[in-house]
């Protein structure tokens, strides 16, 4: 009998190690909480488009004028913020500008204004991600030093080669000096690993131009265009600016995204589109 109790204490003691072990592998496969994540739209100016056949290399605009947004977005990733692109420079608000030229951009309001309305300083934001190297885009990155740059690699290599001998390169000079942190982005990205916040390669507006996907829960994928297209008969048309780089991948760029909001069922958004504006909730609300 006492071997045969020792044998059972043993079976016992094998089964709840067993059992244990058990519910400590659940414990560690269980999936992690996802980040919560939240998309705010962030005023970066307006232009003025007095000439709007600049953006149709097949002269589909002769004559014709649009009044185009400026849009940046701020992007909380569980205690991560990050910006997508930076607008207009913070220096045109309140500057008078020359109403005949093709452009005139015009601003009333930055972005550290705005993060500051949110609870938001402007050395919490860790990362800045940007679609391409325009002044439209790049106009207040100098705001924000500490942050690391994202941006497409072709784009990097063009400025690197330039350097500040191009005066439209000066807001990159903190990083192009070696101040700042830069990580040239060549494909896609999956910003944080998750899959929640991904650029995407979609170059011909410029080399590196890329556009942004964000899973968001409640309101699902957003798909933010970059400078795919400005305004939404140009999306709807597949149009190509005369100012573009390359026209051939400018047209698979839109195969691509197009192919990608239809599968996603994702929301687009045209960040130029004054019409898209309200496809988010106003500021300083944010969608989920």
């Amino acid at each position: 009998m006492k071997t045969g109790k020792h044998l059972f204490m043993a079976i016992s003691a094998l089964a709840l190690s067993l059992a244990a072990a058990g519910c400590a592998k659940a414990q560690s496969s269980a999936p992690a909480t996802p980040a919560t994540l939240t998309l705010t739209r962030l005023d970066c100016g307006t232009i003025m488009v007095n000439d709007l056949n600049l953006f149709s290399d097949t002269d589909a605009f002769l004559g014709a004028q649009r009044q185009l947004v400026d849009s940046c977005y701020l992007i909380r990733h569980g205690d991560t913020y990050m910006l997508w692109d930076t607008g207009l420079p913070a220096s045109l608000i309140g500057a008078v500008r020359e109403q005949g030229e093709p452009m005139v951009p015009a601003m009333t309001i930055s972005i550290s204004d705005q993060l500051a309305r949110l609870g938001v300083r402007p050395d919490q934001i860790s990362i800045i991600a940007i679609s391409h190297r325009h002044f439209d885009h790049i106009g207040q990155i100098g705001d924000f030093p500490n942050a690391r740059l994202l941006i497409g690699a072709g784009d990097w290599n063009d400025i690197r080669s330039e350097g500040l001998a191009n005066e439209e390169n000066a807001p990159f000079a903190h990083w192009l000096t070696g101040g700042g942190n830069v990580d040239p982005v060549a494909g896609d990205r999956d910003i944080f690993g998750d899959g929640s916040v991904v650029m995407l390669n979609m170059p011909g507006h410029t080399s590196g131009h890329h556009s942004l996907l964000v899973r968001l829960a409640a309101m699902g994928p957003v798909l933010l265009t970059g400078d795919l297209a400005h305004f939404q008969e140009n999306y709807d048309q597949n149009g190509v600016p005369i100012f573009n780089a390359d026209r051939a991948d400018t047209l698979a760029s839109f195969d691509r995204f197009k192919a990608l909001a239809r599968n996603l069922r994702a929301t687009v958004i045209i960040q130029h589109e004054a019409g898209d504006v309200g496809k988010l909730p106003a500021f300083p609300a944010a969608a989920q």
